[in-house]
C-alpha cells in the first residue's frame, strides 16, 4: 500500500500549530534576557538561566519521542504530546511575567529560572512530536514541502511573536518601561496573547489531523504491523532498566548521517544560543551606548534614563528578531524549490555561511545619529545604526529558516519508520548539547574575554555559524 498525498492544506493543517508554539517560543527568545534582567539577573548569569531550555530538551525530547513511538489514542500517536506541551508552555507564559507576586514565597528571579525552565520543557514536549507528525503523514517525495511549509509557519509565528511587545508599545501605547524590579506592562500582556495564540493554532491542529491507525501506517512504511504492535506490547512491559539499556543501544547504533549531522548542529546551535541570549545586552551597548555596568547592576538602581534606553533597545530586539523570521519565512517559501535543484547539502551550507556573515556583520553598524522611522504600524525615532540592522538580518533569517528544515529533511530518509520519534528526539542531543556548552562557557567568555562587550559575543556566533557551513560538505545523504 503506498502512502498517499496529502494536499496543500492537508499539509497546512499538519503544521499550522506549529505557528502558536513558535509564537510563543520567539516571544521567549525575545523577551526573557530582558525579563530576567528586569527581575535582577546580570549579565554573567544570563547564559547560565538559559540553559534550563538545553537541559529540558536533553531530557524531555529522547523521552517523549519514544513514548509517541508507542503511543495509538483517539487523538492520534503525536497529537497527545502536542496539545499536553502546549498546555503547560501557556501555563508558563502566564506565570513567568508575575513573578514578583510570587516574592512571599521565592525570590523573583528564582520564580523566573523556575517558569523559564516549565516553558522549555513544554516547548520541547511539542518540538519533536511536530517534527515526527510531517514525517508519518507524508510520503517521502512531499518531505521537502512538508517541512518548507512547517518552517514557513514557524517563522509566520515567530515574526508576530518577536514584535509584539513592540507594537503594544507603540500601537496600543502600553508602556515599555520595567519599575523597581517588576516586568514592563508591554512583555506582560503579550505573553498572556502568546498563550492564546499557542492554545488556540495547536488546538487546531491537533483535531484538523487525522493521524493513521497503526495498521494502516505500518503497511504503508512497508513495516510488518503484527509484529511490530508485538514487539511494542513487549516492550512496554520491560522494567525501566532495560528500556535504559535498549535506549543506549539505539543512541551507539544511530545512522551515520545523524552523526555527521551532528557536528553541523554544534555550530549552528552554539550560534543560536548565543544570539537569543546576548543580543539583547548588545544592542543596547552597541547601539545605545548604554555602559556594560548597567547590565551587572541591581535594575532598582539603574537611572531613569538608561532604563529608558534599555526598553528602547529591548524592543528593538523584538523587531530585529521579528525581521530574521520574516526573511526565514520568505525563504522557506522558495527554499524546497532550490534544495530540489541544486540539492539539499548545498542549500543548507550556503544558508549557514551566510547567517555566519549576518552576525559578523553587526560590527558595521552602530551610528548613534537619531532618524525617524515609518513602520507603517507606528512611527518611531532610533538610531540609525539600530535601523541598519535588518540588513544583517537576511542572512540570519536564511540560516534559520535552513536549520529549521534541512537537517530533518536529510535526516528523515535515513531514520527507520517504526523508530522516527525517538531517533528525532536523540537528534534533540545534537541541538541541546552545543546550547549547554555554550551557557556553561558563555559567561566566562563575555566577561573574561571581552570585559563585558557582548558585541564579540555576536561576532563569535557568526564565526561558529561560517563553521557549521562548511560542516555540512562532509555529511553524506541516505
Amino acid at each position: 500500500m503506498k502512502q498517499p498525498k496529502l494536499s496543500f492544506w492537508q499539509m497546512w493543517n499538519v503544521s499550522f500549530g506549529f505557528l502558536g508554539v513558535q509564537f510563543g517560543f520567539a516571544l521567549q527568545n525575545a523577551n526573557v534576557s530582558r525579563i530576567l534582567s528586569d527581575l535582577g539577573a546580570d549579565l554573567h548569569s544570563l547564559s547560565l538561566f538559559w540553559l534550563a531550555a538545553p537541559i529540558m530538551g536533553l531530557i524531555v525530547q529522547p523521552i517523549v519521542g519514544g513514548m509517541s513511538d508507542f503511543t495509538w489514542t483517539k487523538l492520534g500517536r503525536r497529537g497527545p504530546f502536542i496539545l499536553a506541551g502546549s498546555f503547560f508552555a501557556a501555563l508558563g507564559m502566564l506565570l513567568m511575567p508575575n513573578a514578583p507576586l510570587f516574592v512571599k514565597i521565592i525570590s523573583p528571579i528564582v520564580f523566573g529560572g523556575m517558569m523559564l525552565a516549565l516553558m522549555d520543557a513544554s516547548f520541547n514536549v511539542s518540538f519533536q512530536p511536530f517534527r515526527a507528525l510531517v514525517a508519518d503523514m507524508l510520503p517521502e517525495e512531499q518531505r521537502n514541502t512538508g517541512y518548507s511549509i512547517q518552517s514557513f509557519l514557524i517563522n509566520v509565528g515567530a515574526v508576530i511573536g518577536s514584535a509584539l511587545p513592540f507594537i503594544l508599545t507603540n500601537l496600543v501605547g502600553l508602556d515599555n518601561i520595567s519599575s523597581e524590579g517588576n516586568v514592563a506592562p508591554s512583555v506582560m500582556w503579550a505573553f498572556y496573547i502568546g498563550a492564546t495564540v499557542l492554545m488556540m493554532s495547536v488546538i487546531w491542529t491537533v483535531f484538523r489531523t487525522k493521524e493513521y491507525a497503526p495498521e494502516e501506517y505500518y503497511e504503508m512504511k512497508g513495516i510488518d504491523a503484527e509484529k511490530t504492535i508485538a514487539a511494542q506490547e513487549i516492550e512496554s512491559k520491560k522494567p525501566f532498566s532495560e528500556k535504559l539499556s535498549t535506549f543506549f543501544g539505539l543512541l551507539r547504533n544511530m545512522p551515520t548521517t545523524m552523526k555527521q549531522l551532528a557536528i553541523v548542529q554544534f555550530f549552528s546551535w552554539f550560534a543560536l544560543y548565543i544570539m537569543w541570549v546576548y543580543t539583547t545586552p548588545a544592542i543596547g551597548q552597541h547601539v545605545w551606548d548604554i555602559a556594560p555596568e548597567y547590565y551587572n547592576m541591581d535594575p532598582k538602581l539603574v537611572p531613569l534614563e538608561i532604563s529608558i534606553k534599555m526598553g528602547q533597545a529591548g524592543d528593538w530586539v523584538g523587531i530585529v528578531f521579528a525581521a530574521y523570521s520574516l526573511f526565514a519565512a520568505i525563504y522557506s517559501a522558495f527554499m524546497s524549490g532550490i534544495a530540489n535543484k541544486i540539492g539539499r547539502k548545498l542549500t543548507y551550507s550556503v544558508s549557514l555561511i551566510l547567517g555566519g556573515i549576518g552576525f559578523v556583520s553587526f560590527l558595521v553598524f552602530q551610528n548613534p545619529e537619531i532618524i525617524h522611522v515609518d513602520l507603517l504600524i507606528t512611527e518611531v525615532d532610533i538610531p540609525i545604526g539600530a535601523l541598519n540592522l535588518i540588513y544583517p538580518m537576511v542572512g540570519i533569517g536564511i540560516a534559520w529558516a535552513a536549520i529549521l528544515a534541512m537537517p530533518y529533511a536529510m535526516l528523515s530518509n535515513a531514520l527507520p519508520a517504526d523508530k522516527m520519534g525517538v531517533y528525532m528526539g536523540i537528534f534533540n542531543f545534537t541541538i541541546a548539547g552545543p546550547q549547554i556548552v555554550s551557557g556553561l562557557l558563555g559567561g566566562w567568555i563575555v566577561s573574561s574575554l571581552f570585559d563585558g562587550n557582548a558585541i564579540n559575543m555576536i561576532v563569535l556566533a557568526g564565526i561558529s555559524m561560517v563553521i557549521g557551513g562548511f560542516s555540512v560538505y562532509f555529511v553524506k545523504e541516505n
